[in-house]
């Protein structure tokens, strides 16, 4: 059986549960804080960010131009043909700028670095 607890014997769990989550929180947050600083930080969070969505948007691409192209080559509907032609080029177009901005940003970066422009 459970034996209950008083006051007495409650308190020290209690303080030795909250030091421990305290000890446990900031081991957690060490390498956080381990950064030089949040500019770094920030830099290498965007970058996964823009990983993650050019490895989303290629498959929504290919997947959207597929439809497209499915549409265009059995539809019988000369405006289908001509929709699905224009959403065609909009998906080439768009998946197009999404990746270059990558390169952009990445030839780019080295002349603006440190807030000083040295073309």
């Amino acid at each position: 059986m459970l034996k209950k607890l008083t006051l007495k014997e409650r308190l020290p769990r209690f303080y030795w549960t909250i030091v421990a989550a305290g000890i446990a929180f900031i081991i957690s947050m060490q390498p956080v804080f381990a950064a030089t600083d949040i500019w770094s930080t920030f830099s290498e969070v965007m970058k996964d960010i823009y990983g993650k969505l050019l490895g989303v948007s290629t498959i929504v691409a290919v997947t959207a131009a597929a439809v497209a192209l499915l549409v265009r080559m059995i539809s019988r509907n000369q405006r289908a043909v001509d929709e699905a032609t224009s959403w065609l080029k909009r998906i080439v177009v768009t998946w197009i700028i999404l990746n270059t901005l990558g390169f952009i940003i990445a030839y780019i970066q080295p002349w603006i670095q440190g807030g000083q422009y040295t073309p």
